[in-house]
């Protein structure tokens, strides 16, 4: 019993780990479809996001049947119930990405974002990658420490997203109304996939540990961390 529940459990690690890959290549994608104002690659974004869905639904099948048939308690159960969750966060991640494929299409020909955002939207891009494969490290390796140094990733993404908002209220926006929209929207799409991977972070911090981390504990964790590498352990 315990050997067969080991097994399926690992299938569902698996499962969620190529999910967040899939999420971290969508975002890849979508970036620079929004940067390049490139159609085909937005579309590749667009018609491959199926894939996340269908993955998402084979690994809920997964865990609800764990939850039948193999009745697990304690540890078990709370790894059974974080891989329900997790797999919201990767799915919403993956339509986030959608999201930001779907404005490309939309605009097209013409690019979605004026010449003087495009290089926070890099910068954001380029930290949503990052995150979307920590996202599949932590799943694989359930590290908790990695996990809780998503959090410092996202507070990147949270100042470049501050910032955006500095661009746009600036008098010399010169770009209108449907721009600013695109803008705002965009710099929401990015800030919100960050946001799941750190949630999926905590998930996996609360099925190591048995407790949901809190910001200060995301802190506390990191400080630890600091002072490992300055005083590492013999």
């Amino acid at each position: 019993m315990r050997v067969a529940y080991n097994e399926q459990m690992d299938e569902l690690t698996g499962l969620l780990g190529e999910m967040a890959g899939l999420a971290g290549t969508a975002m890849e994608r979508a970036t620079q479809a929004l940067l390049q104002a490139d159609l085909p690659l937005a579309e590749m974004v667009i018609e491959e996001h199926d894939k996340i869905t269908e993955l998402g639904a084979v690994c809920e099948e997964k865990a609800f049947a764990l939850l039948a048939l193999q009745g697990p308690v304690a540890g078990d159960l709370r790894a059974v119930v974080s891989g329900i969750q997790i797999v919201a966060d990767i799915d919403r991640m993956g339509a986030l990405a959608l999201h930001i494929a779907k404005a490309t299409r939309r605009r097209h020909p013409n690019h979605v974002l004026p010449d003087e955002v495009s290089g926070y939207f890099a910068e954001m891009g380029r930290i949503a990658v990052s995150l979307g494969a920590a996202t599949r490290e932590i799943l694989e390796t359930r590290d908790p420490e990695r996990a809780a140094r998503l959090h410092e990733e996202d507070e990147a993404m949270d100042d470049l997203h501050r910032h955006l908002f500095t661009v746009l209220m600036d008098r010399e926006w010169k770009h209108g109304v449907a721009a600013a929209v695109d803008v705002t929207l965009l710099g929401r799409f990015y800030e919100r996939f960050a946001d799941h991977a750190v949630e999926v972070g905590r998930r996996v911090i609360f099925l190591v540990t048995g407790k949901l981390p809190t910001l200060e504990d995301f802190h506390t964790v990191q400080q630890r961390v600091d002072k490992l590498s300055v005083y590492p352990e013999s």
